[in-house]
């Protein structure tokens, strides 16, 4: 009996849901690298794959505790300093029952495993968009566009289990996140996380320099 070894094939279709959230005339304006990133959809079980290293990580006492705290409902923050000039690589897979996609985030360290961190967007809620994280505990997001950059910011912060959603009051909420996505030319980009608190000042900031591989 003959085995087919070869790779399944991946299917790549339109999407327009991130245009949606932005507009048209917003979403023509951002760099041609990043509307092709966001403007497709895998189907076939198919994944996005993006390599590069982590240039910059830094983190406060308090950003350091929250997110070795955050580790308790799934780890959805970068916690190790030793990742500066470690490999990192991202993937994306739609989820087709959830109406969003899974991002994965792999970042090496100095010594051990690499951290994993995986998260859920959905296109649902308020703003249009929910990150989930773990645990029932997801982020309502707002999108807009910065020169060549997409950018991602927290709106609110939520619980959502057996069918009920409790929005977090702004004392409990750790502070805004923001993430960003900003175009380099010569199929690169840079993917900047950065978490600030009113009262603790910049909890955690992360840079990591990627580049397109061929699908």
């Amino acid at each position: 009996m003959q085995y087919d070894r070869s790779l399944p094939k991946c299917n790549v279709i339109s999407d327009h849901r991130f245009s949606d959230l932005i507009g048209q005339t917003a979403w023509n304006a951002l760099p041609a690298a990043v509307r092709q990133r966001f403007g497709k959809r895998l189907t076939d079980g198919s994944s996005a794959v993006y390599q590069g290293v982590v240039v910059a990580m830094r983190m406060n006492v308090a950003g350091r505790v929250l997110a070795h705290l955050a580790r308790l409902v799934g780890g959805p923050l970068p916690h190790d300093l030793s990742s500066i000039n470690q490999p990192a690589v991202v993937s994306v897979t739609e989820d087709c029952a959830g109406d969003g996609q899974f991002w994965t985030r792999q970042y090496g360290r100095a010594a051990g495993f690499p951290q994993v961190i995986h998260s859920s967007k959905r296109f649902a809620g308020p703003t249009g968009i929910e990150e989930y994280i773990g645990s029932g505990i997801g982020i309502a997001l707002r999108v807009s566009t910065r020169s060549n950059s997409l950018c991602f910011e927290s709106d609110h912060y939520f619980l959502q289990a057996a069918g009920w959603r409790l929005r977090f009051p702004a004392w409990l909420q750790p502070g805004l996140l923001t993430i960003t996505h900003r175009d380099l030319g010569d199929t690169r980009f840079l993917f900047s996380l950065s978490l600030e608190s009113r009262l603790f000042g910049e909890l955690i900031h992360q840079d990591a320099l990627f580049h397109d591989m061929e699908e």
